[in-house]
């Protein structure tokens, strides 16, 4: 096998893992600025509670990821500054994200993060990237069954027309 038959840490990325890790990185660091933003804007407590485990899973899965690039000498992409923290109420109704777009935002990212894990773990070749990429599959997974479980209680699920 050559040069894929050592140490998983030693073996070289292939410029597929390299530009799944760094734009990988690249969106979590944006959706983690976009949440810190609809935490400001999120009145119920449930959706405040979901958006602050994302921000935390972000900024986990954020340093794992930005360990794996340092370590291969690849350049990290550029981090939004953190926001600060404002009280919804202090937010005109006009410019607001009201709590149903928010989940439906938060809901649609989620599923969008699922499809780049799933493309990442298949054309890794090396096993840590693909079981690193599985783990945060997982964890979307997860939090994708709260937010379902959020939309469906609250009652901002919007189904497309069933079919009979």
């Amino acid at each position: 096998m050559g040069i894929l038959s050592d140490n998983q840490q030693k073996e070289p990325l292939h410029y597929g893992e390299v530009f799944s890790l760094w734009s990988y990185l690249s969106a979590a660091k944006g959706y983690d600025a976009n949440y810190q933003t609809m935490y400001n804007h999120a009145g119920d407590r449930d959706l405040k509670r979901i958006l602050e485990e994302l921000v935390q899973g972000i900024k986990q899965e954020s340093e794992e990821i930005e360990e794996v690039l340092k370590m291969n000498g690849v350049v990290l992409p550029p981090s939004p500054p953190e926001r600060s923290i404002a009280n919804s109420e202090d937010i005109p109704v006009g410019a607001k994200l009201n709590d149903p777009e928010i989940s439906a935002a938060i809901s649609m990212n989620v599923a969008q993060g699922l499809v780049a894990c799933s493309q990442a773990i298949g054309q890794s070749t090396r096993e840590d990237i693909a079981m690193l990429f599985g783990k945060f599959h997982m964890n979307k997974t997860q939090a994708g069954s709260k937010i379902l479980r959020l939309n469906k209680e609250k009652g901002w699920l919007v189904v497309p027309p069933l079919h009979k």
